[in-house]
């Protein structure tokens, strides 16, 4: 049977353990293995690799030897409990008569049978065995956002129940942003600051904990530009150009910034509803910054600011283009300094 991503969250959290298998298969081999320990841990306890209750079998192996599922469903441990014959790595040329045969052998009281694959075509030889099988599921894993559900679920596994709103819309944010894999590293980095702290979280401490990357000097420099500080450009930018930023990115990122510092001091509401309304939303002291920024700037003068931003871009681009890449941006981003302080 084929499972909805809405019924496969369910699913993954408190797995049927008489079923024959599940085939868990996604483009992002990061979100795939999540869920696959998700379901596997469900299934086995903390303690069945231990009690030798989970099998690890590379889909590679097969080809050597299929008969090995089949001995890796039927064999009995020396400890009660679920058993899982995982096959990991799976492809129809490799894996798909194997797991084929050992569906078909498989019998009340048998090891479930959880197969991980990349992304499959809906002809592909592993999805229809276990979309047509009456005691087996498929799930496709997509590079979507989690959901509200599967973040709170986190957060409750790792203890962080105690949060205010903007904390929750921060969290939010972050998961947007980045890949699973270091969201969750990111969850419970927050889950042991917050250890032994009873108040609630805030979106202060949600930003402390997020990972640094050079986008955050890029930030640092976009704020520096948006606040007038023109002094301080030349530092900034010496230390991106060394980190190998590119010029177009910057720019990029840059003319990002002020459109939306455009779009808040527009907003017929105020530039505070502006910046409420944007998405992903900006939290924390980002977003009392930007606000101030938008305020400070006013519309008429950020549009120049834009203006000023596309002709870096095009000039960039242009293929006549000869002077250096980043002193053409420097100068730009002076330019738009001085501008503020106007």
């Amino acid at each position: 049977m084929k499972l909805s991503a809405r019924d496969a969250s369910s699913y993954f959290a408190k797995p049927d353990p008489d079923k024959a298998g599940l085939l868990i298969y996604g483009e992002d081999a990061m979100r795939v293995a999540l869920k696959r320990q998700q379901v596997i841990a469900a299934l086995v306890g903390p303690k069945g690799e231990a009690e030798m209750r989970l099998t690890r079998i590379p889909a590679g192996d097969l080809r050597k030897d299929p008969a090995q599922l089949i001995d890796a469903i039927k064999a009995q441990g020396f400890f009660p409990g679920p058993r899982v014959a995982f096959v990991e790595g799976a492809t129809d040329q490799a894996a798909a008569d194997a797991v084929k045969n050992a569906m078909e052998d498989w019998a009340p009281g048998d090891a479930q049978i959880i197969v991980t694959a990349g992304m499959l075509k809906a002809t592909s030889k592993l999805r229809k065995l276990f979309e047509a099988h009456p005691s087996a599921y498929a799930v496709g894993i997509y590079n979507d956002p989690p959901t509200r559900d599967e973040i709170e679920s986190d957060l409750k596994k790792s203890g962080l129940t105690n949060l205010d709103r903007a904390a929750m819309d921060a969290i939010m944010a972050l998961s947007r942003e980045l890949d699973p894999g270091d969201f969750r590293q990111t969850v419970e980095k927050v889950a042991l600051y917050k250890l032994g702290d009873d108040a609630p979280l805030t979106p202060d401490e949600v930003a402390l904990m997020a990972p640094t990357s050079t986008e955050a000097e890029v930030d640092d420099i976009l704020h520096v530009v948006a606040e007038g500080r023109a002094t301080e450009i030349g530092p900034v930018m010496q230390r991106l150009e060394a980190q190998g930023a590119n010029a177009v990115t910057l720019v990029i990122m840059a003319t990002r910034h002020f459109r939306a510092l455009h779009m808040a001091a527009s907003d017929p509401g105020g530039a505070a509803a502006g910046i409420a309304r944007m998405r992903p939303p900006i939290f924390g002291p980002r977003r009392d910054r930007m606000l101030r920024q938008a305020q400070g700037w006013g519309m008429m003068k950020l549009e120049q600011a834009l203006k000023i931003l596309t002709d870096t871009d095009l000039t960039l681009r242009s293929a006549g283009q000869k002077a250096p890449a980043m002193a053409l941006v420097e100068r730009s981003l002076i330019r738009l300094a001085m501008l503020a302080k106007r």
